[in-house]
């Protein structure tokens, strides 16, 4: 591996593997060192890639797995409230949802941050995390139900529904 094809696919994948850490860990520290070992691990990886795609499947399949290790490792360590004041990465729209989805439940999170950030397909999800399709659909529409409530009542404590029906 060239160090130019090294950078360029940091360059590229860094901010997608540090989205999918941080989901994992939500933790900006512990994120940050998993996505540099994520990196060292590409950078002595020995065997080509197919497509890009494949490259970036094995990022995240790799990242999926160090934070998997590293959560049973530190099960110990009781898990702090997600900082608010984590910047954002690079051209990264956090937005209202993506606070939601954060919040979510980590069998909900993982999966609608894979299928709607990452653009992952219900295939490869069920591949990356080892589970059946069947089953990352209903995780993907429960999550979708949990964060629609959550909106919802978002909707309710700024009054958005009763001006609606007032003006129904």
């Amino acid at each position: 591996m060239t160090d130019d094809f090294f950078i360029q696919t940091y360059e590229k994948y860094r901010n997608n593997i540090y989205s999918v850490i941080l989901n994992y860990v939500r933790n900006d520290a512990d994120a940050v060192e998993l996505q540099q070992e994520v990196f060292m691990k590409f950078y002595s990886y020995k065997k080509d890639f197919e497509t890009d795609e494949h490259l970036k499947a094995w990022l995240i399949r790799v990242a999926i797995n160090l934070c998997k290790n590293h959560l049973r490792d530190n099960k110990r360590i009781t898990p702090t409230e997600l900082d608010e004041n984590i910047p954002a990465p690079e051209n990264e729209d956090f937005s209202d949802i993506l606070v939601i989805v954060l919040d979510l439940p980590e069998k909900y999170r993982i999966p609608i941050h894979l299928f709607y950030y990452e653009e992952y397909s219900i295939k490869q999800i069920s591949e990356a995390l080892g589970i059946l399709e069947a089953t990352v659909k209903t995780r993907l529409n429960r999550g979708k139900n949990m964060i629609k409530k959550i909106l919802e009542k978002k909707g309710e404590d700024y009054g958005y529904k009763k001006r609606i029906s007032k003006s129904s």
